[in-house]
């Protein structure tokens, strides 16, 4: 299937459904405390997100019961909000997509609760530096396996793991499509397949274990924690290719 290039005005579009998701990411960011529940947690961010003129898109996906992830502690990713309380020195991911006319939006963070180690806060900023440096090196005629690839040498270089079997993805009128964007490359030949050309929208999540890369999906069948039980972090932004770099648009304006 081929990898749709946006016209301008489709970027704008996607940017507008991806700033809602930036501004209740922060939002969130700013106001949970320890003490709250995650479900206390999914519905100000549900709400939050509803007020900007969104709809919280991952609310019904696949069968997701809530607008955000929450994904608590051990769990990287699809963490379903419960009852469960927040309290000092945990660290949650927060995932959130939206839908604004149509076009789509979808970005993460791992945030703290009050203070946290040093070994969390290494473990959350791999995640985000890998992020940020998967972007600063994507261009025009690199293929997708070789950004994977260069994903996989930072987080390891860092002393983490990449997770196995989730992948970033494209994104336009569909919350997930074409292409599929590992954080690994196994055995896969980097000098093969598409290359990332001017127009493509796409999300980039860095999914980072300590030890074990192997996935375990929890009871809920949502739930998805490292084979090793630690802790663990995510990122995550939607990016468009214009003018042969990565320009993300789930950012708030500076």
């Amino acid at each position: 299937m081929a990898i749709p290039l946006r016209k301008p005005k489709e970027i704008e579009k996607l940017k507008t459904a991806s700033l809602a998701v930036a501004k209740t990411l922060d939002y969130l960011k700013n106001n949970v405390k320890a003490g709250m529940t995650l479900k206390e947690v999914d519905t100000m961010g549900d709400e939050f997100i509803v007020k900007l003129g969104a709809r919280p898109s991952f609310k019904g996906l696949y069968g997701f019961p809530s607008a955000v992830c929450t994904s608590l502690n051990e769990v990287i990713i699809h963490g379903i909000p419960s009852d469960i309380v927040l309290k000092e020195g945990d660290i949650l991911g927060l995932d959130i997509g939206s839908e604004i006319d149509g076009w789509y939006g979808d970005a993460a963070i791992t945030m703290p609760i009050g203070k946290i180690s040093k070994e969390d806060e290494d473990l959350i900023a791999c995640s985000k530096d890998t992020l940020y440096y998967a972007i600063s090196i994507i261009k025009e005629g690199m293929r997708f396996k070789e950004l994977s690839s260069h994903i996989e040498k930072f987080i390891r270089n860092k002393g983490y793991v990449p997770l196995i079997n989730f992948c970033g993805h494209g994104i336009g009128k569909k919350p997930h499509c074409e292409p599929e964007i590992p954080n690994y490359i196994g055995t896969s030949n980097i000098k093969a397949g598409p290359k990332i050309k001017n127009g493509m929208v796409f999300c980039l999540e860095p999914m980072i274990c300590q030890k074990e890369q192997e996935p375990i999906i929890l009871e809920n069948n949502w739930d998805v924690v490292s084979k090793d039980g630690l802790r663990a972090s995510h990122y995550e932004h939607t990016i468009a290719v214009i003018n042969g770099k990565a320009v993300i648009l789930s950012k708030l304006e500076e």
